[in-house]
């Protein structure tokens, strides 16, 4: 028994060392989740290898395809109901319709998808996923 309480005063210890809250808003905001002033991406989605300004190690990182999954499904879930109220509600031409909602589902997923996959690889550091 004295074993599982220590493991338990573990545990909780390091998940005050690993705040979900703060690694989750530090990935969406594309930045380390350790430090929160280094930049977590190098380019649009390519995760560095350790952050640049306190060195902790990013590359355990396997976001893989949840980003995209992701955001298919919050941009669906978002656009489809908008497009059916915009459709009753004013009868656009069938071409505007399909243009101004295909621009803006381009645009959102563009910005969805680098802030979620940080925000993926916020969580597997804060949970200590894959080696983190």
């Amino acid at each position: 028994m004295p074993h599982a309480h220590a493991c338990a005063k573990s545990r909780t210890q390091t998940d005050k060392d690993r705040q979900l809250k703060q690694a989750l808003l530090r990935g969406w905001l594309r930045r380390c989740p350790n430090c929160g002033s280094g930049p977590m991406l190098r380019g649009y989605l390519k995760v560095r290898e350790s952050c640049p300004v306190c060195g902790e190690a990013l590359h355990h990182q396997r976001a893989d395809d949840g980003p995209a999954y992701l955001t298919i499904l919050i941009v669906g879930h978002l656009m489809a109901p908008l497009i059916l109220w915009v459709f009753v509600r004013y009868r656009p031409d069938a071409l505007v319709l399909a243009t101004v909602f295909s621009i803006g589902t381009i645009a959102l997923s563009l910005y969805l998808l680098p802030r979620i996959k940080g925000a993926l690889v916020g969580i597997q550091w804060a949970k200590r996923m894959h080696g983190f």
